[in-house]
């Protein structure tokens, strides 16, 4: 019998890459590849790359090139380059990276399996030309689900009609596809939390982004399937899900109905065995009444908010082609802790944006102050290029740029700081994602994985790694908690544990 086929995915970059992989992790165990966690033990290493910003884009490279190092002193025998800097770049990429076997295209995904034997044959597989993903697709959305049976999407499965029952062979632990767009999915870790992808690309125009060019126009996967994978996500013993695309604000605007998400949450709430639904990545500028007050009231759902407002001065924000002020980002907050004084909200900035002024500084200063943010995130302005700020001409000089970002961040590392300390003496529900020697770490409803701090339990007794605990906030380590579990609380995870 022949020796199977190893493969190891190595993620970079968002949730939404995550997801990616999984999903060709589905594809190619189903099409009798065995998955492997590392490199080095895998006959074709596949680097799901990230092509947002220059750091993601090197981190990225240096992946490809740690993986090809691996050629020659074991078994790996071909590294190919997979996710949205090979979407973005194609041939460029293949022709500056000579050390990539392959670069593949997110209309290869459907063929994943075929591409990666090819190369591994020696064979050579063409790295596709790059386009705009956004002329694929119609400019209205009400036309797109249509035409999008013809269109990759990754992290919607296949375009092909699934059957009507599950294949009895598939292997174990994989997602069974359960509509034209559910994808086979396999998880490439056992943590006790999982990402959901609503949708896939973005309308919006920011002038500062160059993801709608090689992601594509925004498309939603339909409540179903979404409703069907968070149910195979919590029979894997799924305790949170994270609801993620580029702009989840605008669910269902293509399927004739904005509100979807309103109605798709408490949905996903009642799932058997699932303890929260998070949603991430908000458009301030397109938050409704309604969907505030889903967040705030559903239980279940925390009352979490992954705010993308970027900047706060009007000007700079023109130039972003985005939309607000200071004083109605502040608005929306307080009417969210008016509803939820518990909430939980984070955002990106970014600071150095061409012609930004002193004076503009000093209103994004005066935002953070007053906004109370449990996660800030801060980037210094570069040129990215395709962009419609890259061709700019009042650009501030680099050093201009890297003064105003390490100011803003030790800002935002002290305000955070103190949005913790806030916290000391509430209870929070903490959902347990590692125990080590070092401790036993969670997150609270207020904080999203990777991107925002983490809880310190003092005790462990009687926990497990997905357990969800009664805590209360006894002190703090910078944007992370230190809380104490409530006697109640341990007692009923001990007996939820026999």
């Amino acid at each position: 019998m022949p020796e199977r086929r190893t493969v190891a995915l190595v993620t970079l970059g968002c949730a939404r890459n995550e997801v990616d992989s999984e999903e060709l992790a589905g594809r190619l165990e189903a099409d009798g590849w065995d998955l492997v966690n590392d490199a080095a033990d895998a006959d074709v290493a596949v680097v799901n790359t990230c092509g947002f910003v220059e750091a993601a884009k090197k981190d990225s490279v240096d992946a490809l090139l740690e993986a090809n190092d691996l050629k020659g002193h074991g078994r790996t025998q071909a590294v190919v380059a997979v996710g949205c800097m090979a979407e973005r770049y194609g041939k460029d990429l293949a022709e500056a990276l000579p050390e990539a076997d392959g670069v593949l295209g997110f209309d290869d995904y459907a063929d994943i399996s075929d591409r990666l034997q090819t190369i591994l044959s020696g064979g050579i597989h063409a790295a596709h030309t790059p386009r705009d993903r956004r002329k694929l697709l119609p400019i209205s959305p009400a036309q797109r689900q249509e035409s999008a049976a013809s269109v990759s999407l990754p992290g919607h499965g296949p375009a092909a009609e699934a059957p009507e029952a599950a294949p009895a062979d598939l292997p174990e632990g994989l997602a069974p596809a359960s509509g034209p767009r559910a994808p086979l999915r396999r998880r490439l870790d056992g943590a006790p939390v999982a990402s959901v992808k609503l949708a896939s690309g973005c309308d919006r125009r920011c002038s500062f982004c160059a993801i709608p060019s090689f992601r594509g126009s925004f498309i939603s996967r339909r409540p179903s399937d979404v409703l069907n994978e968070t149910r195979w996500l919590a029979e894997q013993g799924v305790k949170e899900i994270m609801l993620v695309s580029e702009n989840n604000t605008s669910y269902g605007k293509d399927l004739g109905d904005i509100r979807l998400l309103e109605s798709l949450l408490p949905e996903l709430a009642e799932v058997d065995g699932l303890e929260r639904v998070r949603v991430s990545y908000l458009q301030p500028a397109e938050m409704r009444p309604g969907l505030i007050d889903v967040l705030t009231s559903t239980p279940k759902v925390v009352p979490y908010f992954d705010l993308s407002f970027q900047h706060s001065a009007p000007g700079v924000l023109r130039a972003m082609r985005r939309f607000g002020d200071t004083d109605r980002f502040l608005e929306l907050l307080d009417t969210i802790r008016g509803k939820a004084p518990e909430a939980g909200v984070r955002s990106n900035f970014i600071v150095g944006f061409p012609g930004e002024t002193e004076a503009d500084l000093a209103e994004l200063e005066r935002f953070l102050n007053g906004a109370r943010l449990d996660a800030i995130g801060v980037f210094g302005y570069s040129d990215e290029e395709g962009t419609e700020a890259a061709t700019y001409e009042n650009k501030l000089d680099e050093d201009v740029v890297a003064e105003r970002l390490a100011r803003v961040s030790r800002l935002a590392e002290e305000l955070v700081s103190q949005r913790a300390e806030e916290r000391v003496g509430e209870t929070v529900h903490v959902l347990v994602e590692s125990i080590d020697d070092e401790g036993v770490y969670g997150r609270g409803a207020h904080q999203a994985p990777e991107t925002d701090g983490q809880v310190l339990l003092t005790s462990g007794a009687g926990l497990s790694v997905g357990r969800m605990v009664e805590a209360k906030v006894v002190g703090t380590e910078g944007v992370d908690l230190v809380a104490e579990p409530l006697d109640g609380s341990l007692a009923c995870s001990e007996e939820a544990g026999r």
